[in-house]
């Protein structure tokens, strides 16, 4: 997949705000090794970095676009291009916390108590994810992409996927002293033309896009846009209603 930064950052309000959400509930801790794991263009790692400045603060990506953009600002953060599926700790970190990344990843009763593990003693894995792949933006994707026009190149592109809150309480408990699980819906107001569109090329599209040149690619948008105008019409102040659901974590060793 090939990311572009600045399609991801069009909605940079939106896309920050659950992340503020994160770090707020992790209160008064004071962690002095922090890994932004999936760091993505770095703007949520500088804010792990202005909340923790006595931090060491890495960030981990794998998208060379989108870690060209993260290093383009001077900071004494560490940025480093690692796949995030095969990351391990060099040194035990206090915080380990990912935004809006661990979706893409498989297994994650694997992966959850590798990463638990990986901890300082009393370290915390402080985790946000997309939850909205029942919604009618994604169903609407998956529908089409499974469709007979697009199945040869599309079918077998994965949306992401999540456990429900009740299995990621379930499956962490076993390994943390304390624990917090909730969801939240961000009834989110997009701008601009094409709103749904335009995020969803910022993140969920990217799979599918990548997969189709660019004459087939707007064809597939069009297709995309007529059922998405009918679901989230536009107001007659110009934004669209986009409710947009995410789980979090906070999982203390």
């Amino acid at each position: 997949m090939n990311w572009n930064p600045e399609q991801y950052l069009k909605f940079v309000e939106a896309r920050r705000r659950p992340a503020l959400d994160l770090i707020a509930r992790l209160g008064g801790k004071s962690p002095s090794r922090i890994v932004d794991l999936g760091c993505g263009a770095g703007n949520i790692t500088r804010l792990l970095a202005d909340h923790w400045p006595q931090a060491a603060i890495t960030g981990v990506d794998s998208d060379p676009a989108m870690l060209a953009k993260a290093s383009s600002t001077a900071s004494s953060i560490d940025w480093q291009r690692i796949d995030i599926s095969s990351w391990h700790a060099s040194v035990a970190p206090d915080l380990i916390f990912s935004n809006a990344a661990l979706h893409w990843l498989a297994d994650h009763q694997a992966l959850l108590p590798r990463l638990i593990g990986q901890l300082a003693p009393a370290g915390v894995l402080a985790v946000q994810m997309p939850s909205n792949f029942s919604s009618p933006s994604h169903q609407i994707l998956r529908k089409l992409a499974d469709d007979q026009r697009w199945q040869t190149r599309l079918g077998g592109v994965a949306l992401g996927k999540v456990l429900s809150a009740t299995e990621y309480h379930r499956l962490l408990t076993p390994y943390c002293r304390h624990l917090e699980v909730w969801e939240t819906i961000y009834w989110q107001a997009l701008s601009g033309d094409d709103a749904i569109i335009e995020w969803m090329k910022g993140t969920t599209l990217v799979p599918f896009l990548a997969r189709l040149d660019a004459a087939t690619a707007e064809k597939f948008l069009a297709a995309y846009r007529a059922p998405l105008a009918i679901v989230y019409p536009r107001s007659a102040d110009g934004r669209t209603l986009f409710p947009f659901k995410r789980i979090f974590f906070v999982a203390q060793r």
